[in-house]
């Protein structure tokens, strides 16, 4: 072996988690220490932070800094444009109106996980808010009551559909198109001639859900008490995880670490909370999207369950080796988004007090799949985060409510979204081309 091994074994003997290994030139000559390089990047201190960035980069690891860069360029661009689009009452409804699109976009990660697509969530979340109000408005169902039967059929839906795909063979594209088709020609049969279900709204799920309404009752600690709460919870389970890992012996992050990022958590937060508390508060709306979006990655990234999605979206036959039940984890993925689509449609219901013709319709399913793949997720299996569902339509709000504030046409809206797709799909491309040629993919 090289003097270099040698030096690392002589000069390092102190650092934990140490594999051993004889040199692959000599047989026979004695084991030497091999360290795990994510521990020399933290021995390195911020130096091996910015060369594990570097590598990364090269790698084709961009992870979510694409987004995150062309948010900060979007949001200064309008801004120059015109003075309001960061205004505390524009941010409101950025953060309002991109959760009812939001909640497609987590079911669609899941699908996306395991390189397919699911073009029917716009008619089943259209279904699922004139299903709720025909169960409460013309048979006087209790409207929490009709709020779990509408979430269940779109579970049932998207279970068919799984089942359908895995069980069949059928391709998903094909499955999922007929049930685009199948279940907006129903919602249009039960909407009738009138086109139109008006929903009261002063109570029940649509009251929770409209504009109008605010978590805690726009009391202004509200805002507040989430933000603490999102800090509290990065904090103990950041310190949970470090203690977790020390003990099973491997590579964790230093306290320095976690503090900073808990502490760069704390002023985004607050911050958040701050210029939504100028508005009217925190919409209960957003408060259930971004519940929604802290229990989805628990799952996806904590669970058994979690990693054979992605193992799934990896290899269908290395997933089948490891004992994994393909169709299964193929179905119950297609009943995820079946029932994310239909607590979609009751946001949708929320914001208009209605079910009508247009619920679930015109661009909601591009719009869906454009915020999961901007955001991050591949649209080729086996990488991406939920998380990718609020960033990506972040990205889609703040264009669509910026071009509002400009006048521009609804066509300039579609041809600059259009785009942005296209730009995140070519730099996932591009991303798992420079993974492959290094070797990580």
């Amino acid at each position: 072996m090289s003097d270099t091994s040698n030096t690392v074994s002589k000069e390092e003997p102190e650092l934990e988690h140490q594999n051993t290994v004889a040199p692959a030139d000599d047989p026979t000559a004695a084991p030497v220490s091999v360290v795990d390089p994510r521990l020399l990047v933290r021995e390195e201190g911020f130096k091996g932070y910015l060369t594990e960035f570097k590598r990364k980069v090269k790698g084709g690891e961009l992870g979510s800094l694409p987004v995150v860069v062309g948010l900060i360029v979007i949001w200064t661009i309008f801004q120059l444009q015109n003075d309001r689009f960061l205004s505390a009452d524009n941010l409101s409804n950025i953060t309002y109106f991109m959760s009812a699109t939001g909640m497609l976009a987590i079911g669609l990660v899941f699908v996306l996980l395991l390189g397919e697509i699911d073009l029917s969530v716009g008619s089943v979340s259209g279904l699922a808010s004139t299903l709720f109000a025909v169960f409460v408005v013309t048979h006087g169902l209790n409207p929490w009551l009709g709020l779990v039967l509408a979430i269940l059929i779109g579970i049932g839906i998207g279970a068919l559909h799984g089942w359908i795909f895995a069980k069949i063979g059928v391709p998903a594209f094909v499955v999922t198109l007929a049930g685009f088709l199948g279940w907006n020609g129903l919602m249009l049969w039960l909407l009738g001639s009138s086109g139109t279900i008006n929903i009261p709204s002063d109570s029940g799920p649509v009251h929770l859900l409209g504009q109008s309404s605010f978590f805690m009752d726009q009391a202004i600690i509200g805002a507040y008490l989430l933000a603490g709460l999102g800090v509290l919870s990065l904090l103990v389970g950041s310190f949970m995880d470090q203690k977790r890992r020390k003990a099973a012996g491997v590579p964790f992050r230093p306290t320095s670490e976690i503090l900073l990022r808990v502490i760069a958590l704390g002023v985004a937060s607050f911050a958040a909370a701050a210029v939504l508390n100028n508005a009217s508060g925190v919409s209960n709306a957003l408060v259930i999207f971004l519940a929604a979006l802290v229990i989805v990655d628990f799952v996806l990234r904590r669970t058994t369950y979690g990693r054979k999605i992605f193992a799934v979206g990896g290899g269908i036959e290395a997933a089948r080796r490891a004992g994994i039940s393909v169709p299964m984890i193929r179905i119950t993925v297609f009943a995820i988004s079946g029932g994310f689509a239909a607590i979609g449609g009751m946001f949708f219901a929320g914001q208009t007090a209605s079910a009508t013709l247009n619920a679930g319709g015109g661009n909601t399913l591009m719009l869906a799949i454009a915020a999961a793949v901007i955001g991050g997720t591949s649209l080729f299996g086996g990488r991406g985060s939920v998380w990718s569902a609020l960033l990506g339509m972040l990205v889609i709000q703040s264009i669509q409510t910026g071009l509002d504030l400009l006048n521009m046409n609804t066509s300039i809206q579609y041809m600059i979204t259009g785009a942005v797709l296209l730009g995140a799909v070519v730099i996932d491309s591009v991303s798992r081309r420079s993974q492959k040629a290094a070797g990580r993919a």
